[in-house]
């Protein structure tokens, strides 16, 4: 292995690290958006539909300046779902759940996301996995079950489930399905141009929601930077980053870093939002993350034996 190749693996992972850290603080900044429902702030519809039109402005500046070439007509229908999935689907489903959780509480749920991931594409690419691998998702999704459970009950709300909760999973699976997505395109398009063409393919939809959503009453100077943060980090520069590690350090190795996520939300919502260090919830997001870890080592189907030499079939002739 050349030293070259070397520092590439090593600028990809640190890359992909730096990604991982932005979509982190993705939880508790959008919290400081939307607000809570004892104190909202700003709208969850305005700040997805707004945070994907300032994203897509910075896009069509990026494409323009770069005079990247227009998708294939075989490419508009992924980008169209990634559109639906990372655009719409889960940042307003989170935006309403962070009105009712905390960020924390969230960081645990989407702490599957990875594992969910991996389910999608063994649908949509029919990727095969391993018995262990399904197991693992299975555990995984109880230990998320048990916490929601957990958490009901703490808050009075006797045994059940915080509707949130159920808000938070389909974010998971709406996010999972646009990464699926995306990736199909992306070795023919580049990684950047991936989430420009995705927002820009919004614009028409999202400019102009922005502005008739546009907020009427006073809004808290935090909200307007939480959301300028979603819209610039989360929703564009997270993206440049992130792909650029897949890149360089390779897809296998750089993926692992979003292991880290569900850690960095829970420890970015402490001075962001003044919450707690609860110990059971970094208790949960660790197990999560175990079931992760042993999951994505199970994702990929059992390599066949190895022939010993000198028993290979001999050819017929």
């Amino acid at each position: 292995m050349t030293k070259l190749h070397i520092k590439d693996e090593t600028l990809g992972m640190w890359l992909g690290v730096v990604g991982v850290a932005l979509f982190a603080v993705t939880l508790p900044m959008t919290r400081l958006a939307t607000g809570t429902q004892e104190a909202p702030q700003l709208s969850p519809w305005f700040v997805t539909l707004g945070r994907a039109a300032l994203a897509g402005v910075l896009s069509a500046i990026f494409l323009l300046v770069t005079r990247s070439p227009r998708p294939a007509a075989h490419q508009w229908k992924p980008l169209g779902m990634a559109v639906l999935g990372n655009a719409i689907g889960y940042p307003l489903l989170l935006g309403y759940a962070l009105r009712v959780v905390t960020a924390s509480h969230a960081a645990v749920v989407t702490a599957l996301l990875p594992l969910v991931t991996a389910a999608v594409a063994a649908w949509v690419l029919h990727q095969r996995a391993r018995l262990g691998f399904w197991l693992c998702a299975i555990a995984g999704s109880l230990l998320v079950v048990v916490f929601s459970v957990l958490r009901a009950q703490q808050s009075a709300h006797g045994f059940g489930f915080e509707w949130a909760d159920l808000l938070l999973v389909g974010a998971v699976i709406a996010a999972s399905v646009g990464y699926i997505y995306g990736a199909q395109v992306t070795p023919a398009l580049g990684a950047e141009r991936v989430i420009c063409w995705v927002c820009v393919m919004a614009l028409p939809v999202t400019l102009p929601a922005t502005i008739v959503l546009w907020p009427q009453q006073p809004v808290a100077t935090s909200a307007w930077v939480g959301f300028t943060y979603v819209g610039m980090f989360s929703m564009w520069i997270g993206f440049f980053a992130w792909y650029r590690g897949l890149a360089l350090g390779g897809a296998l190795r750089v993926s692992q870093t979003q292991l880290l996520q569900p850690f960095l939300s829970i420890l970015a919502s402490i001075p962001l939002l003044g919450e707690p260090l609860d110990v059971v919830t970094l208790g949960f997001a660790a197990a999560v993350v175990a079931t992760v870890v042993v999951g994505k080592r199970l994702s990929q189907p059992q390599a066949a034996p190895a022939v010993p030499r000198g028993t290979e079939p001999q050819a017929r002739s």
